[in-house]
């Protein structure tokens, strides 16, 4: 999201029904005590009854409950978090992978590098609301999603979700869904399917908003994919990725489909309607956002918030396009790029330091880590047999492999979600027979930066198409190479192909 939207322009895309700014903020009717996603097709509130928070969890400790018709809680988040890198920025994006969760406060705080009570004093002054109430509401958001798409014991799922005891999650449930747990179970959707056991996997239903150029980003995981780790299968449009998964306290196998693209017309904020993440839509909706089917074995379910998150990241489903097209589509080079393919994202990483290497090796040199290294999985899923290996168990290769396998192991070069992105490129460059070009795709693809202008490239990636150079370099990319289609209708264009990520 590029600048401050004003009151008048959040009123107005709650008026009418803007699923585009769905995740950028929330709105708060005083007189019913709900909060919801601007897209909600309930009756529009009046004016002078509306209150406005930058998050849900900002929502929730003025004493707001969620809707349960438009379900804010299962927005994308908020693409700023992606672009800034300041201790805010940082902060959200380690909340959301489950750092507080996992640590506390004081683990957030030690990973920023200052202390808990200026973390919660920044937190809370901008967002209004400290990370724990931002873990708070991430908790209940995944407790929600195990109550109504499985059928674990609900003990189980207090834990799976993060809490520290039954009582603190009835509680939360009570507080934040206005049911508890065992009601809100009750008032689950029926697609007429039967819920999932953790046998089947977690079927989940991973949003975004605006139009996702689903084949480019398809394309892109089949030209990289490690043999024994991941997977692409099927026709094209109709495929599905696959990977083994490292996790906090296990291990997991997802699969993930291709859906084809929403390539919804429209220019800028400001008009026109919406339809939200899991189906929601309003009357009158124009922009329609959409969602990725996945579903997500695990080891742990306790891993399943940071098992989203990592997918999410992948995928580039936090991106705002609307942002990214209107500020590239006035450019004379860009422009019939992004008309032709709108909505084109820039993927992330699964897995960063997984990617570190990768960019280092290429494909072929981490198929031989792999088989080398690598952790068989206790029993094969199709072609999914190993976890790649983590960096401990690469240190001992020579060379440039083990020095950045070294420092990954030792924690003197971090890619964690809120890792310090000038600090880790310094990291990088640092490093025996690693060049600024691996250096920056590292920076794009395991860091989530998307502004990168990686050295080297064909085309100069110009200043002016800042903060979305990464956006800039996937269209160019994608201009370059013959295969790529460019029917907006089906979503298509492919990022090329080649040994190592790019």
């Amino acid at each position: 999201m590029e600048g401050v939207i004003d009151e008048e322009t959040r009123y107005e895309a709650v008026r009418s029904r803007d699923a585009r700014f769905d995740g950028e903020f929330f709105f708060a009717v005083e007189t019913t005590g709900i909060y919801c996603r601007p897209s909600c097709p309930a009756v529009t509130p009046k004016r002078q009854n509306v209150r406005y928070y930058t998050t849900a969890a900002a929502a929730q400790t003025s004493g707001y409950r969620a809707c349960r018709r438009c379900r804010p809680d299962a927005v994308p988040g908020s693409a700023e978090w992606n672009v800034r890198a300041d201790v805010v920025g940082r902060a959200m994006r380690m909340i959301g992978d489950g750092v507080v969760d996992r640590e506390g406060v004081p683990g957030l705080a030690v990973r920023l590098g200052y202390s808990a009570r200026q973390v919660q004093r920044q937190l809370t002054a901008e967002l209004g609301a400290g990370p724990v109430a931002l873990a708070r509401a991430q908790r209940a958001h995944t407790a929600r999603v195990l109550l109504q798409t499985t059928d674990l014991p609900i003990t189980e799922i207090a834990f799976a979700a993060g809490f520290a005891s039954v009582r603190q999650f009835n509680d939360t449930i009570k507080a934040v869904y206005a049911l508890t747990p065992t009601a809100l179970r009750a008032a689950a959707p029926r697609r007429g399917a039967a819920r999932a056991t953790p046998a089947a996997g977690i079927p989940l239903r991973l949003a975004h908003r605006g139009p996702y150029q689903a084949a480019a980003v398809f394309d892109l995981l089949a030209a990289e994919a490690v043999h024994g780790i991941e997977e692409v299968t099927g026709e094209r449009a109709a495929r599905t990725y696959r990977r083994t998964l490292r996790l906090p306290y296990g291990t997991g196998i997802v699969a993930v489909q291709e859906a084809r693209s929403t390539a919804a017309a429209g220019g800028g904020r400001g008009g026109g309607g919406g339809g939200g993440a899991e189906g929601a839509s309003g009357p009158g909706a124009v922009h329609r956002g959409g969602w990725l089917d996945a579903r997500l074995h695990l080891t742990d379910l306790r891993d399943l918030t940071t098992a989203v998150q990592r997918l999410r990241r992948l995928f580039d489903l936090d991106a705002d396009p609307y942002a990214v097209d209107e500020r590239l589509g006035g450019d004379p080079r860009l422009g019939p790029l992004v008309a032709a393919r709108p909505g084109l994202r820039s993927p992330g990483a699964a897995d960063p330091e997984e990617f570190a290497v990768r960019a280092l090796v290429g494909r072929a040199g981490a198929e031989r880590l792999v088989e080398r290294h690598g952790k068989a999985l206790d029993a094969a899923c199709g072609r999914l047999t190993h976890l790649f290996p983590a960096p401990a168990e690469l240190a001992v290769e020579r060379g440039p492999l083990g020095a950045l396998a070294t420092a990954l192991a030792d924690g003197a070069l971090r890619l964690d979600a809120g890792a310090d992105r000038d600090d880790a490129e310094a990291a990088l460059l640092a490093l025996p027979g690693l060049d600024a070009r691996t250096a920056a795709l590292i920076r794009m693809r395991a860091l989530g930066d998307p502004d990168v202008a990686p050295p080297g490239e064909p085309e100069p990636i110009l200043d002016a198409w800042r903060p979305w150079r990464s956006y800039a370099l996937r269209h160019l990319r994608a201009d370059r190479d013959p295969t790529a289609r460019r029917a907006p209708s089906c979503g298509s264009g492919a990022d090329g192909s080649g040994s190592a990520p790019r």
